[in-house]
């Protein structure tokens, strides 16, 4: 996918599929967001502006032209998701998205957060 160009149906639904998972079979919502992302605290606000339900929700930010990821974690999602971890899942990425594959490697990512959650859950 060429930078700038927008995903197509099948990248979004490859996420969503994960991010469902992720909700559905561990109990960790994840939000995606794919644009321009400042800095961490600019993704910490993105979590913050969801609300209620940001607590438990992590954020997943990627900014392609600046190769920028944010993993940001809500309050009570820290307890499953911890720095070591959203460092992980963040190399694990951003080698999907060294080879061209940006969907592959939020779907990845995705999948790995909800993977972690759900054994630090048990």
């Amino acid at each position: 996918m060429a930078p700038g160009e927008p995903f197509r149906d099948r990248h979004r639904q490859q996420i969503e599929r994960a991010r469902a998972e992720a909700a559905d079979r561990y109990g960790l919502p994840v939000a995606v967001f794919v644009g321009t992302v400042h800095s961490r605290a600019s993704a910490e606000a993105m979590l913050a502006r969801l609300g209620p339900e940001a607590a438990e929700t992590v954020l997943v930010a990627v900014d392609p032209a600046s190769r920028r990821v944010e993993v940001v974690t809500g309050a009570a999602a820290r307890s499953r998701v911890d720095d070591r971890v959203a460092a992980l899942v963040t190399l694990s990425m951003t080698a999907s998205f060294a080879v061209g594959d940006l969907a592959g490697g939020i779907a990845l990512g995705v999948r790995m957060l909800g993977e972690h959650a759900g054994r630090a859950r048990r």
